[in-house]
């Protein structure tokens, strides 16, 4: 189907110097994808200046991996290289509906929010709980509560994003006959629109829960060189495919422009980095990945796949700390990229490593389906088990074992979120991993090696029967 071409001209295409004459969805795609790889690349230059002239720099402690300062609001770029190129390909885009374009700018502002922030978290600091009330807040606003009339009927509607229903893998969606629910093709939660009524309310905390897990699930996984970036470029990459397939060309683009801007960001971001995406950027992708997965339906099992393994790592990790009577954000390195890099892997091939297990899990997401997705998310569990399998091997045979208890506190610094010190900051622990990535690594392969055989980063591991207590 070629839809009807652009022929209005934006005064944000004047301002992009853009063609604007499209031929079909299918270039929309590409070239919005290549346009917010291509801004992002550019801003992120900017930022490392500007971050260097001011002073915003992530410095080296002793908790974390850096050798140098490193600049840490990258996520900037990323959410300018987004808006700025769905301004140009998505916005004007005569096949977007009406519903889709409230939800798309509801996204930007609960966006704006979040990136606001979580910059002045990874500058200045911010305690646990402002963080968890922006976050609520950012969902609050996409559900776009709001009232609508109807032949002089008032009616409390939500008019955003609301996850009230899934895709019953043991349905029968062809079905003439009354089905019992188990069969229906669709399972919701209580209701069957998306009305302000008592009976919402478990669907307003499942999304709530589901946007505030993807943005802190995001943030726990950076925690290396170009990890983040990478697993959640490649599950944007594969939310464009199904949505593609699906017949969603609207959502497809706009998820192909969100993909676009982070691949723009990688380059920057690959060890060594010579930039962080910080608070402002994990959060603002566990966002973007969020809204994408539930609009349009259908895509959020996908991403419980592809992300299945850092999902996984997160739950296990928690989960052990309440067994060891810490809180479940407190900071430590028992989460799997931290295992892995004890084991003696270095920062590139565990991203590889996580790389290649999202692109199995996301064909495995697109072929499977109906029930067999379950046998795809047992899958994951199972190659999660095999990891941490391996990991307490190699661990074994070295004969180290992590600590699984938090590491001491460091002093102050930018980016901690621990309040004031002797320059308006001070270090209480513990230091709650909700919202804020700890350790990164800027250093050369040749300088890892040398860290790590000095004691620098080799963080004692605990064995299979530690972690996977529960």
């Amino acid at each position: 189907m070629v839809p009807a071409s652009i022929t209005s001209m934006s005064l944000v295409h004047l301002l992009f110097l853009f063609p604007v004459s499209l031929a079909n969805d299918l270039i929309v795609l590409v070239m919005g994808g290549a346009y917010a790889f291509l801004l992002t690349y550019i801003f992120t230059f900017g930022i490392i200046g500007f971050c260097r002239r001011v002073g915003w720099l992530d410095k080296p402690e002793a908790r974390r991996i850096h050798k140098n300062p490193v600049p840490r609001l990258g996520g900037i770029a990323m959410f300018l290289g987004f808006v700025l190129a769905s301004m140009v390909f998505y916005a004007p885009d005569p096949i977007v509906q009406s519903k889709e374009m409230i939800t798309y700018w509801l996204l930007l502002v609960a966006s704006l929010l979040i990136v606001l922030v979580h910059a002045y978290d990874d500058v200045k600091g911010l305690k646990p709980l402002t963080k968890l009330l922006a976050q609520t807040a950012a969902v609050i606003i996409l559900l776009g509560p709001g009232w609508t009339v109807v032949k002089g009927v008032v009616t409390y509607v939500f008019h955003g994003v609301l996850l009230f229903g899934f895709s019953n893998p043991f349905g029968a969606p062809n079905s003439t006959h009354p089905l019992p629910w188990y069969r229906q093709p669709e399972i919701t939660l209580f209701i069957q629109h998306p009305d302000i009524t008592v009976a919402a309310i478990p669907a307003v905390l499942f999304t709530w829960f589901w946007m505030a897990g993807m943005m802190n699930t995001v943030n726990l996984i950076d925690g290396l060189d170009g990890l983040a970036t990478g697993v959640v470029g490649i599950t944007g990459l594969f939310i464009t495919i199904i949505s593609w397939t699906l017949g969603q060309h609207s959502i497809a683009i706009l998820s192909a422009i969100f993909t676009g801007a982070v691949f723009g960001f990688l380059p920057h971001n690959w060890n060594p980095a010579k930039v962080f995406m910080g608070d402002s950027g994990s959060q603002f992708l566990g966002l973007g990945l969020a809204v994408l997965s539930i609009i349009g339906g259908a895509k959020v099992a996908l991403a419980l796949m592809v992300l299945g393994i850092p999902i996984l790592d997160v739950a296990v990790v928690m989960i052990n700390r309440v067994r060891r009577g810490q809180h479940p954000l407190y900071y430590d390195r028992t989460h799997l990229h931290y295992r892995l890099l004890a084991t003696g892997l270095r920062v590139k091939q565990i991203c590889y490593l996580f790389y290649g297990l999202t692109l199995i899990f996301g064909i495995l997401g697109l072929s499977l389906n109906h029930y067999l997705k379950l046998i795809g998310m047992g899958l994951v569990g199972l190659t999660m088990a095999a990891l941490i399998y391996w990991i307490d091997h190699r661990q074994q045979k070295s004969g180290e074992l992590i600590k699984l208890g938090p590491d001491p506190e460091p002093p102050g610094g930018m980016g901690s979120s621990l309040g004031p010190t002797d320059d308006g900051r001070h270090c209480t622990p513990p230091e709650w991993e909700l919202g804020k990535d700890i350790s990164h690594s800027a250093l050369s392969e040749d300088e890892r090696f040398v860290s790590e055989q000095s004691g620098g980063i080799k963080a004692k591991t605990g064995t299979l029967r530690e972690v996977m207590r529960v």
